[in-house]
């Protein structure tokens, strides 16, 4: 669930009239990193076909160029506007999926115009309960989307679905042959899988090895990218030409203006603190693509924009970034892989408590961040006799659990 989106609630303050700009990023480059090259290389950025459309990325093997900023669809708000805007904004590349209640109005906006769908990348997602029944649950995606294929289909959140067993997936003999079985039915052209569970580090290394995935998408900051075994994992996929597709970059980092008082240059030169970390992200040239949710037109807008706009950032200013962003307390760690609950020496899922705290407090979605929260063990719940400041040095990006968890308690307990 919940796999490309980072934003507010309608009507809730500076997140929501700015928008998430969010997305993923790995070994972070500098200027010359990002042109020239070989096609082969897969996450070159390629100019716009014209001046009206975004810039494109390859997605890895696939060999298909898409553009860098996904529109994410979950639960948005007047989608039919938000279609029709970043369509005639240059965007190419719509994101959905079975529980993102959003399937059908895609169906209809391309019912509205036949030639939309020959120029859209469009991408599905399903949690069937095992690899083999993805193609029966890629039916009812498109019957809701009223069309014949769809360009890419996930398994949703791999590894929060099908257990442990979940995180074998993408190297075993079972998803190898779905996909195979799929793509010749033509009914997706390629299929692939997100993951923002805690072992999705070796999750994408087993894609890596087992090396018929086409293309997944991962939560992912410009920082915690560059971390160890995420960067070997990133850098094992990038290798194997599997597309990578980022999300769930910072959720939960509320406070922009303490942000944008960290880096003041960033006013002088005309960007928010999103689109500074669009850049930051897009700075990684092993990710073809970031998926945003975009709830209203002015979010569109903005991120449109920062497509438009991009231009590589030096590390120097990747790391200041980083620096501002944690020092304005955020609530979610998109590189969390369980390091918190291990140095605080509890039980308590640390990264799903604050998780559930993000959806509640930050995007505003309520229903979600309690079944999320009770859907947790008595156990996992448990944070009492937790070393809380440990578990605050061993997180990506320093959550206050202090703080946080109290919190946790009293909106969901």
């Amino acid at each position: 669930m919940y796999d490309c989106h980072q934003t507010d609630d309608e009507g809730s303050t500076e997140m929501d009239r700015r928008g998430f700009l969010g997305a993923g990023a790995g070994g972070l480059a500098a200027a010359g990193l990002l042109v020239g090259g070989p096609r082969a290389d897969a996450q070159e950025t390629a100019k716009a076909p014209n001046a009206g459309l975004l810039p494109t990325r390859v997605l890895g093997k696939t060999g298909v160029p898409v553009s860098i900023l996904s529109l994410g669809t979950w639960k948005s708000v007047g989608l039919d506007r938000i279609l029709r805007t970043s369509w005639a904004g240059g965007l190419r590349y719509v994101d959905t999926a079975a529980s993102y209640g959003s399937e059908p109005a895609i169906g209809r906006w391309l019912k509205s115009d036949s030639s939309i769908r020959k120029d859209l990348f469009l991408v599905t997602k399903n949690t069937p309960n095992t690899p083999s029944l993805l193609l029966a649950s890629l039916e009812k995606n498109l019957q809701a989307l009223q069309t014949d294929y769809v360009d890419l289909i996930f398994i949703h959140a791999v590894g929060d679905h099908g257990g442990d067993a979940a995180v074998e997936w993408p190297r075993s003999k079972e998803f190898k042959e779905a996909a195979e079985a799929i793509r010749k039915s033509g009914k997706a052209k390629f299929v692939g899988f997100s993951t923002h569970h805690p072992r999705q580090a070796e999750i994408l290394t087993n894609a890596a090895e087992g090396g018929f995935v086409d293309a997944i998408m991962v939560r992912n900051n410009p920082w915690t990218a560059a971390e160890a075994p995420m960067n070997r994992a990133l850098d094992a996929c990038h290798k194997a030409g599997i597309g990578l597709i980022s999300m769930k970059q910072i959720a939960g980092q509320k406070d922009t203006d303490q942000i944008a008082k960290g880096m003041p240059e960033l006013k002088e030169k005309g960007l928010s603190p999103y689109q500074a970390l669009l850049h930051a992200i897009w700075s990684d040239e092993r990710f073809a693509a970031a998926c945003v949710s975009m709830r209203n037109t002015d979010q569109v807008r903005e991120n449109l924009a920062a497509a438009r706009n991009f231009k590589p950032m030096a590390k120097a200013d990747i790391n200041r970034l980083r620096d501002a962003c944690i020092a304005a307390g955020p609530t979610f760690c998109a590189g969390c892989d369980g390091s918190c609950r291990r140095a605080a020496g509890t039980e308590a899922e640390l990264g799903q408590l604050t998780r559930a705290l993000t959806y509640h407090e930050h995007h505003g979605y309520r229903d979600e961040a309690r079944a999320l929260y009770e859907s947790l063990s008595p156990s996992a719940r448990n944070w009492q006799g937790a070393n809380l400041e440990a578990a605050r040095e061993a997180c990506h990006n320093k959550l206050d659990f202090a703080k946080l968890l109290p919190r946790v308690d009293e909106l969901l307990s």
